[in-house]
Formats: structure tokens, C-alpha cells, sequence
């Protein structure tokens, strides 16, 4: 594995990412905007994944796209060193759980799902090809 890293959906991102820099000192990188991407039309200026740096870790924001219910607005994201790896991991996840995303080849050049398992807590699984 990679890593593992916070995933916040939250409402005016850009205004909660400002909040948190401000407290915590941290530095805003790779704001992604859903701006020009075919199934996020509709949600232009919505920042589609933004980064902010506090020291060595990463919190990884995203505005809502959709209705989130109360308590699923943090996920946590896996990042893989190999698709065996992903895959299996998956497999594991799925087990008495859902995905809202199967796994699949991404716009963005990654194998990625997105995952509630059997205790209710959301994974975001990525491996970057």
C-alpha cells in the first residue's frame, strides 16, 4: 500500500479548505475543478478534488456532488502500488458491503471504486496506472 488519506465532501469547499489553511497553516495544491468534464456538467466552479498539505500529510477535499448523507462525508482514500493488490483489496471490501462506484478504468488514468463496507465506512480505492 501506498497510502491512506482523509477524503472530505463538504459543501463550499473552497471556503472550508481557506478555514482549515488558516488554522492549521497548511498549503492549498492540485485544485481540480469540475469545469469542462462531461459527467459533471452542471457543477461548474465545484472543485472536483483540491489538496491541502499539512506538513507531510494530506487532507484530499471535494465539494458535494449529489446528496451525501450526514456522516458520509469523510471517506478514506487507499492508494495501491499494484491493480493484483487493488483488486484484492476490493474483493475484501465488497464483502457484505456496496459500492456506489464498481471498480473501474478512470477518466483521470486510475483504477478506482468507491465503497461503503459492512460496518458503514467509506473507501475511495485507487491505483494510478
Amino acid at each position: 500500500m501506498k497510502s491512506v488519506t482523509p477524503y472530505l465532501f463538504i459543501e463550499n469547499c473552497k471556503e472550508a479548505m481557506e478555514y482549515y489553511q488558516g488554522i492549521f497553516d497548511g498549503e492549498i495544491k492540485n485544485v481540480q475543478l469540475a469545469d469542462g468534464i462531461e459527467m459533471f456538467k452542471g457543477h461548474e466552479g465545484k472543485i472536483l478534488h483540491a489538496e491541502l498539505h499539512l506538513g507531510e500529510s494530506v487532507v484530499h477535499f471535494s465539494d458535494i456532488f449529489g446528496s451525501v448523507k450526514k456522516g458520509d462525508n469523510v471517506k478514506i482514500t487507499l492508494e495501491f502500488e499494484s491493480e493484483d493488490e487493488i483488486r484484492k483489496t476490493y474483493r475484501s471490501l465488497i464483502t457484505d458491503g456496496h459500492a456506489s462506484v464498481e471498480l473501474q478504468e478512470t477518466f483521470w488514468g486510475a483504477l478506482h471504486a468507491n465503497i461503503t463496507d459492512k460496518n458503514g465506512i467509506g473507501w475511495l480505492l485507487n491505483f494510478q496506472k
